[in-house]
């Protein structure tokens, strides 16, 4: 290369941010973000209807619950499942 040639290049040229390659730490980051924000929403929807319904009938002293152990047993996987990222 001749002296004009590299006094008017440098060997570089300019780009928008948007034309910037996005780093790979961020690009990670910004999906397990993403993905604890899909599943901690969705927590949240699967235990609002629980809570929901504890809450209907306020004056009542008792709440007839039948097969209690299992639908809590089964409630507790699906929360579970939510949680470790195995609802998939």
């Amino acid at each position: 290369m001749d002296f004009e040639t590299i006094v008017e290049d440098f060997g570089f040229s300019v780009v928008s941010e948007e034309e910037l390659p996005e780093p790979t730490q961020v690009r990670e980051d910004k999906l397990r973000t993403e993905e604890l924000d899909r599943r901690l929403t969705k927590l949240y929807n699967t235990i609002l209807p629980l809570l929901n319904n504890l809450r209907k009938n306020p004056e009542s002293d008792y709440i007839l619950w039948p097969n209690r152990v299992e639908r809590i047993d089964e409630f507790e996987s699906v929360i579970s499942e939510i949680v470790d990222g195995d609802d998939i």
